[in-house]
């Protein structure tokens, strides 16, 4: 905090920035950002420290969704900061560019695994993003090239029933290239989690980042 007090979270300070420091470019000066799935804000808040002239969180799944977050953490931190992000509660097939206008960067993270459709969703997402869409999603099958998604079952993952799909790198880089993306950037992070029925070592859930540019 500004003051110098600091919170201990689900996640240490130390991990949250290695993780900003994959996902988010070093300096956005000037750039308009979207934060889809926001949550507690850390990436949108972040974002804004780093110079993002506009920066949109929105989220519903935990702020007023089926989800056990609330908003409480987000709007403690925006307080505390001072910040001036601005926040929308709306689940991401309700984001349209005519309501909302487009952004230079769209953050899409934590959520493609918790969708039943990741098309209509990733075409959500990217009918919002001008320039860069960045996702991070839980990953499998990662060496096998078909495009591809498993579905996850309701007591794997941490028991969370709202996990449904692990789609693999091929299938979201395909995806996002139909979705009129040129470029497309995969980074695989993370201890593999193990599957209780499926023992091949592929089969293991991961995670991962992909930095998607127009």
């Amino acid at each position: 905090m500004p003051d110098g007090e600091s919170i201990k979270g689900y996640k240490s300070e130390a991990i949250l920035r290695r993780e900003a420091a994959a996902i988010l470019p070093d300096d956005l000066t000037g750039k308009s950002v979207l934060d889809i799935g926001a949550w507690d804000g850390y990436f949108s808040f972040e974002a804004e420290r780093r110079g993002a002239a506009d920066v949109l969180a929105t989220d519903h799944f935990c702020w007023s969704g089926p989800g056990w977050g609330t908003k409480d953490g987000f709007d403690f931190i925006h307080s505390r900061l001072g910040s001036k992000v601005r926040s929308f509660d709306v689940e991401p097939l309700g984001l349209t560019p005519e309501k909302f206008g487009q952004f230079d960067v769209v953050l899409f993270l934590g959520v493609l695994y918790h969708v039943t459709d990741i098309y209509r969703h990733l075409e959500a997402a990217a009918a919002m993003c001008r320039d860069h869409l960045v996702v991070e999603t839980e990953t499998t099958m990662i060496n096998t090239k078909a495009p591809l998604a498993r579905f996850i079952q309701s007591h794997e993952l941490g028991g969370d029933p709202t996990n449904f799909w692990a789609p693999n790198p091929a299938l979201v880089r395909l995806l996002l290239e139909r979705l009129g993306f040129s470029r497309i950037d995969v980074t695989i992070a993370g201890k593999p989690h193990a599957v209780s029925w499926l023992p091949r070592a592929d089969l293991k859930t991961r995670r991962m980042i992909v930095h998607a540019y127009r």
